[in-house]
């Protein structure tokens, strides 16, 4: 965090007088711990105003260590509550809940996908925006990148609180996407639907069946999650868990072992 490329980031936030989210690498303080996944948001002062560290590494072998802040959210201009997080993070429904649960209005997205996940990188970024009363903004890697022989398809996209698409970018490295939101209609849409507030439906069941609503907890896997005890009926047959195994050394670029093939 006091890396001369934050100091680099900070002051071309304050020069030009607007508030930018910045990916960084954060060394692990753990001994012999690889590193952390990080994103920083930075206001128009120059002043740091969000720090969240990617909770979900890509599984088999993304050597990042696993996030400890959890899903942070902050104070935005003009009424945005904001959140955070990096590429597969959000392919989890349940992390976009807790920000939105923690108040956020506005989830933020940056990201380095590739091809093969072109069609759920928009239906994931539309089904936390739907499924959540949310504004989602998203922006993705474009073009080569010089390491692997695929290519990322950028395709930032803005989507509304209802799921619907406010701007789409396409294909073109340097392009740059823009949209106009307004995060008080997400508010508004909080307190005001019925029938589709789901985040709040969630926690308040069958008000004409049961009065006042059942509150209590009715999800095995929320249970066993809390409890430390998650465990699928298929756990004990996932084949691919731990890339680091089939690398002491960490992972490489190829060749792949033929458990990958």
């Amino acid at each position: 965090m006091d890396d001369p490329k934050v100091e680099q980031y900070k002051a071309a936030c304050r020069d030009n007088d607007v508030w930018g989210v910045f990916s960084i690498m954060e060394p692990n303080h753990e001994e012999g711990k690889p590193p952390l996944n990080t994103a920083i948001m930075i206001d128009n002062t120059g002043e740091i105003a969000l720090h969240y560290r990617k909770l979900q590494p890509w599984t088999p072998i993304e050597p990042w260590y696993p996030g400890d802040l959890g899903m942070p959210v902050a104070d935005g201009r003009k009424g945005s509550k904001i959140a955070l997080n990096i590429c597969h993070d959000g392919m989890f429904p349940e992390l976009a809940r807790e920000a939105a649960y923690k108040g956020a209005n506005v989830y933020i997205r940056i990201s380095g996908y590739s091809t093969q996940t072109q069609d759920s990188w928009i239906m994931t970024n539309r089904s936390n925006a739907y499924q959540n009363l949310m504004l989602t903004a998203s922006v993705n890697l474009a073009g080569y990148d010089g390491t692997f022989y695929y290519y990322y398809f950028g395709e930032g996209n803005v989507y509304n609180y209802d799921g619907g698409m406010i701007t789409e970018g396409h294909r073109n490295p340097g392009e740059i996407v823009t949209a106009e939101i307004y995060p008080a209609l997400s508010d508004d849409a909080r307190k005001n639907w019925a029938l589709e507030n789901n985040i709040y439906n969630l926690g308040n069941r069958g008000y004409v069946g049961y009065p006042g609503g059942k509150t209590e907890n009715y999800l095995t896997w929320i249970r066993d999650l809390a409890n430390g005890e998650y465990k699928l009926p298929w756990d004990d047959e996932v084949r691919i868990e731990d890339g680091w195994k089939y690398y002491p050394d960490g992972p490489q670029l190829g060749p792949w072992p033929d458990e990958y093939k």
